[in-house]
């Protein structure tokens, strides 16, 4: 087995993480049949969906296809809850179905996508198992931001009440047990659910065996990182461990590796990408991914709510560790700034803090020069991930797109255009997208 991790790592690079769940894609053994029994690389698989889509189709909108696939799966899933239980179905099946298929960007599976694309991958059957493992990556999406709304008392998700909140207010109304709990409790449930139907989803793919070890490996270190990651943002909350180093580890863990550098291993192996080209997009992935996640610390305090989908300040209240309060703290002591140092030590883990209070907060960030840095570190990133992209030989226009959802989910985008994150609805090969950013989870 080898590691996706690049050798010669950088000081930009976010902090390596062990992995060895990658296999060498090149070690696959001979085909044999002939077309009638061909899958993914030539090699022998189930046959494909029926439905199949042409990969071209799914070029011009690949969120609404991926959607699509939801539906379907979702659907079949909602019907078998239904034969279990009425009640499961309508309480618990059916909101996990609601909240997956509304709302949400599918950055997800947009990377897996056009790695797939820019690796050159394309035909039918890769087509039909790129969409349902994108399926499944929104499916675990849910289950980490409905647990993850349980363990901050988030009251809004996407513009809407919660699904604690929501589960809450159908709670026991004769007071045996507190609604909050009941909804939390419901919650965990939903957010299982959802990891169990992605798993299923996943499990169910029709994959030639050699990719299909290398996939089912990846979607097992994708798991246990994103828990890994969560594990770490939630302890240093608890301890109160804030330091910028900490916080870039659990920002790698949590964000970067699940929501870029996973997707594009994931799409480059269905693909049958060679070692090399993996290692390589990985590493691209690692430092996109982390100026994702420092993209969304910022987006928390200085974002327009209406276009994160959820009210400022979140992770401030959360008293979560984050790299952009970890930075500013370092500063703040090193230049022996007492009232910076007190507002932090005021505001950071409050969960009653008024927006006056949060404009405080703001203030220091910039003062102490912790906004610009973290602005600077994005950009660095940006710039690293791009530049191992453009180092791969890749399907160009692809390869292009790929480029315009790294800079779009960064915020890096130079533009003022269209934004990139919504260029797929209909839009035909040509020149390359600019425009503004992606907001995080």
């Amino acid at each position: 087995m080898h590691s996706t991790q690049a050798k010669g790592h950088r000081p930009e690079d976010p902090p390596p993480v062990p992995d060895r769940s990658v296999r060498l894609l090149s070690e696959r053994p001979p085909c044999r049949g002939g077309p009638a029994d061909e899958g993914l690389d030539g090699c022998s698989a189930p046959a494909a969906d029926a439905d199949a889509v042409d990969a071209h189709t799914v070029d011009a909108d690949v969120a609404r296809a991926v959607e699509r696939q939801l539906d379907t799966l979702l659907a079949e899933r909602v019907a078998r809850a239904g034969d279990l239980d009425p009640g499961f179905a309508r309480e618990l099946a059916e909101p996990v179905s609601r909240f997956t298929r509304h709302g949400g960007k599918r950055i997800r599976p947009r990377f897996l996508w056009w790695t797939l694309r820019a690796c050159d991958g394309g035909d039918g059957p890769r087509v039909t198992a790129a969409l349902r493992i994108g399926a499944a990556l929104e499916l675990l999406q849910t289950c980490a931001l409905v647990h993850d709304d349980v363990m901050d008392g988030a009251r809004t998700r996407r513009g809407r009440p919660a699904l604690h909140v929501e589960a809450a207010a159908r709670g026991p109304a004769d007071g045996t047990r507190p609604a909050r709990d009941f909804g939390a409790a419901v919650a965990i449930l939903a957010g299982d659910l959802a990891l169990v139907w992605a798993d299923d989803v996943v499990a169910e793919t029709a994959l030639p065996p050699a990719v299909a070890g290398t996939v089912r490996g990846l979607w097992r270190s994708l798991r246990t990182e994103m828990v890994a990651g969560q594990y770490l943002d939630l302890h240093g909350q608890a301890m109160s461990l804030c330091s910028p180093a900490r916080a870039l580890r659990a920002a790698c863990l949590k964000s970067a590796r699940y929501s870029v550098e996973r997707p594009m291993a994931l799409g480059a192996a269905l693909a049958g990408a060679d070692d090399a080209t993996l290692r390589a997009l990985c590493s691209a992935g690692r430092c996109v991914g982390t100026a994702f996640q420092l993209r969304d610390d910022l987006d928390d305090l200085f974002a327009d709510p209406r276009r994160t989908g959820k009210p400022g300040g979140g992770d401030i209240r959360a008293g979560k560790p984050t790299y952009l309060v970890a930075v500013a703290r370092t500063a703040a002591e090193a230049a022996g700034d007492r009232r910076a140092l007190r507002v932090l030590d005021d505001c950071v883990g409050r969960a009653d803090l008024g927006e006056e209070d949060l404009d405080r907060v703001r203030e220091v960030l910039i003062a102490t020069g912790a906004r610009s840095t973290v602005e600077t570190r994005i950009g660095r990133l940006t710039a690293h991930g791009l530049r191992r992209l453009a180092a791969v030989p890749l399907e160009p226009y692809a390869a292009g797109r790929l480029a315009d959802l790294m800079r779009a989910v960064s915020g890096t985008d130079p533009g003022g255009g269209p934004d990139p994150a919504r260029c797929d609805d209909g839009t035909a090969p040509g020149p390359r997208h600019a425009g503004g950013g992606v907001s995080g989870r």
